[in-house]
């Protein structure tokens, strides 16, 4: 039985690696890799700073937030949480977001593992009036349904840890199984459990209150008795990077998730805006493929992913954004980039949205590897400017700018493969 599957496997991969191979569509721009900067630490996460066009915020996982103006590193740092976090692995200083307020209230959060290696959302507030720099002394940490001020995280990986504020101006969490092999706690699929799922949580509550947010009235689950109201979605590995395409850009609002697999799939899964309360399936499913059967669902249907693609092609997938900025040319329009950090490459999926029921298929992957070329080397997070112009994490230090180089090329693979209805290398 296993010889089967491995000989079904590699017909899989011989046919996704075969049909990357075709010339397709002069239309789309050859693409460059520019380096912005190097020399960082680790960094997983790129953020424009909401009210300086020319400011982006670097997360280097060991603790720091980076000032990068206009290209340029600056000092001193925007927050550094270096003494009050576990990080390596995949612990460490995971992601940050700006209230949609902050200009008034100077808001901002972020999302670490603490030294004991639990989840922390904290929110802080800039120092003064200074708009470059957070107070370390303004630090509070949300309080969760037990009344604990951090997510127990059962082992030292799959913690997720994205955080970003929505197009409705909430914040969502995504958080990990909580790891180890096969989320051998089922926590994925456990609705009293705040892993495996993404969380949203309306943030904008007067200083005083206890918890620092409330359970927005639209969730979900809200009121159904044995589910945790703070719940969004759920059914995910390790959600590792996530993004909306911004409705300000012409986007639809859609959250777009890169869910790191096991063994076998990588996958991007879509959600139209404000669809939730969706199950994605892990641990029942890897990808569109059963896996651990044995213990039924909390909910169905399992919602297959939208793009997926098998472990020798990559190990680790990358969440990037759909691109909505002007410089690559309006051939990229809409297409959602996305990495793999083990393999070290780099593609874009065109998405084709239904105007009836907001979902969305994946055609027209394109490999923009050999473009990018060191700009594709162990991408670890994206990044978008005030522009919408699109930039690469590399967490061996290096964050570069995706841009045009002006000729026409690209590898592009268009319609199934292996006798789907769904587009899937």
């Amino acid at each position: 039985m296993a010889a089967i599957d491995r000989r079904v496997r590699f017909v899989v991969v011989l046919s996704w690696l075969a049909a990357a191979q075709v010339i397709a569509s002069p239309v789309q721009a050859q693409l460059r890799a520019t380096l912005v900067v190097n020399g960082l630490n680790r960094p997983v996460g790129f953020v424009q700073h909401p009210t300086d066009a020319s400011v982006q915020l670097v997360i280097e996982q060991g603790g720091r937030v980076r000032v990068l103006r206009a290209g340029q590193l600056q000092s001193p740092d925007f927050l550094d949480v270096t003494n009050q976090i576990s990080a390596g692995g995949e612990q460490g200083l995971l992601g940050l977001a700006f209230a949609p307020d902050f200009k008034t209230s100077g808001r901002v959060f972020a999302s670490f593992t603490n030294r004991t290696g639990d989840s922390v959302i904290a929110r802080f507030t800039r120092l003064g009036t200074d708009s470059l720099r957070l107070d370390p002394a303004s630090e509070f940490d949300l309080r969760w349904p037990n009344g604990n001020r951090f997510i127990t995280q059962p082992f030292t990986n799959h913690n997720g840890g994205n955080i970003a504020f929505g197009p409705d101006g909430f914040l969502y969490i995504g958080f990990g199984d909580g790891g180890s092999g096969d989320d051998p706690l089922n926590m994925a699929q456990n609705p009293q459990s705040l892993l495996g799922k993404v969380l949203r949580l309306d943030v904008a509550v007067s200083a005083g209150d206890a918890e620092g947010y409330d359970v927005p009235a639209s969730n979900p689950f809200v009121g159904r008795a044995g589910v945790l109201p703070e719940i969004w979605s759920l059914g995910l590995r390790n959600p590792w990077r996530w993004s909306f395409d911004d409705p300000a850009r012409g986007g639809t609002g859609a959250l777009v998730i890169a869910d790191v697999g096991q063994g076998a799939w990588e996958e991007v899964d879509y959600e139209p805006a404000g669809a939730g309360g969706r199950n994605y399936g892990w641990r029942n499913r890897e990808g569109a493929h059963n896996n651990v059967t044995s213990t039924a669902p909390f909910s169905t249907p399992l919602r297959d992913p939208i793009w997926e693609y098998p472990h020798p092609v990559g190990a680790s997938i990358t969440g990037g954004f759909v691109y909505r900025g002007t410089a690559l040319g309006s051939s990229y329009v809409g297409r959602y980039f996305f990495a793999d950090y083990v393999s070290s490459r780099v593609w874009s999926v065109a998405l084709v949205v239904s105007p009836t029921t907001g979902e969305a298929s994946a055609q027209s992957v394109i490999e923009h590897t050999a473009d990018l070329a060191s700009g594709a080397a162990s991408p670890s997070s994206f990044g978008v400017d005030a522009s919408g112009e699109l930039y690469i994490v590399g967490y061996s230090g290096s964050i570069y700018r995706v841009e045009s180089a002006g000729s026409s090329s690209g590898r592009a693979h268009t319609g199934p493969i292996v006798g789907t209805a769904r587009p899937r290398p």
